[in-house]
């Protein structure tokens, strides 16, 4: 374990490495802050699971998710960031001096930390799901749908996410079924009419997914009725999942407030939480956006908002 002398402790820790934390990063070693990240579990965040993005500005032939993580990855070490492999276990923020916990067993100290943990979409469980993952399987439709254009796909989840990206998928395919598990839906009544108005969606009701198919791409979707045990395959190209996001804030949970999901609470149009010198970017607070573009706006409001802080504290 570090000791307190003044010297091991460092200005900022970042902790995670997705547009928010990089962005951070980038914005706090250019104030000279000599940030310091943690990239965690999944190193570049959910970009790395994704293929082909064509939605952030700068890139006008669009760019593969990992290779942009690691555009943004090469540009905050050229300002100076220490980026580290390693995952945070826990955290103390009971006192000026924040302590953070690497892999159970190395103690970091911290005047500022910024928390960029970003969330996980939840999956079915599939193998198939698992193993078409970014080759017509996505969790994000208003990222991907428009590869689906003119063609035919299929949505899983009954809540306000799922019908609002259905609806959004309809805009743009020729066909989207939306696969829902039970007899009704659980979005609010707005959403759920909004679904059923549109004519290009058919909602299949009591079905879950037994399989996606195919074997390079995704060419249809075995289902099964849950009442009548009748198994059926639709032809899709294109498979969604919109079951929910979880944020990975849980060793958090001690410290900072957070909704009844786990999404990390900051005072509005801020990334200030409640502990001062505690800050987060990224979709560990955002439920709403969760785009990369938005998470590193985030990220540049954070390590404004550290700056600021370090500042004010007189430690920079």
């Amino acid at each position: 374990m570090s000791n307190n002398n003044s010297s091991n402790i460092h200005n900022c820790v970042i902790i995670g490495s997705g547009p928010a934390g990089y962005t951070a990063a980038i914005y706090a070693a250019r104030a000279d802050l000599k940030p310091v990240m943690y990239m965690g579990m999944q190193p570049g965040g959910q970009l790395t699971i994704t293929t082909e993005v064509e939605n952030y500005p700068g890139y006008p032939n669009g760019v593969q998710g990992p290779e942009m993580m690691e555009d943004f990855k090469k540009q905050a070490e050229r300002f100076g960031t220490s980026v580290n492999y390693g995952y945070i276990t826990s955290v103390d923020f009971s006192g000026p001096i924040h302590k953070i916990v690497v892999d159970e067993k190395t103690e970091v100290l911290a005047h500022s930390v910024i928390i960029a943990t970003g969330a996980s979409a939840k999956w079915l469980g599939l193998e198939s799901e698992q193993r078409l993952n970014g080759f017509g399987v996505s969790a994000c439709a208003v990222c991907d749908g428009y590869f689906y254009r003119n063609q035919e796909v299929a949505i899983v989840g009954a809540g306000d996410t799922a019908c609002e990206e259905a609806s959004y998928l309809a805009k743009l395919c020729k066909k989207v079924y939306m696969i829902v598990r039970r007899d009704s839906f659980r979005a609010s009544k707005t959403m759920e009419n909004r679904v059923k108005n549109t004519p290009n969606i058919e909602i299949l009701y009591n079905h879950e997914t037994l399989e996606i198919l195919g074997s390079n791409t995704v060419e249809g979707v075995k289902l099964i009725n849950n009442v009548s045990k009748e198994e059926k395959i639709i032809n899709v190209t294109g498979f969604f999942v919109a079951i929910g996001h979880q944020p990975n804030t849980e060793i958090f949970k001690n410290w900072l407030d957070m909704d009844e999901t786990g999404y990390l609470l900051v005072t509005p149009g801020t990334s200030k939480t409640k502990i001062n010198g505690v800050f987060v970017a990224g979709d560990a607070a955002d439920k709403v956006y969760r785009q990369a573009v938005t998470a590193a706006g985030s990220g540049c409001m954070a390590a404004l908002d550290a700056e600021r802080y370090l500042t004010e504290m007189g430690i920079h």
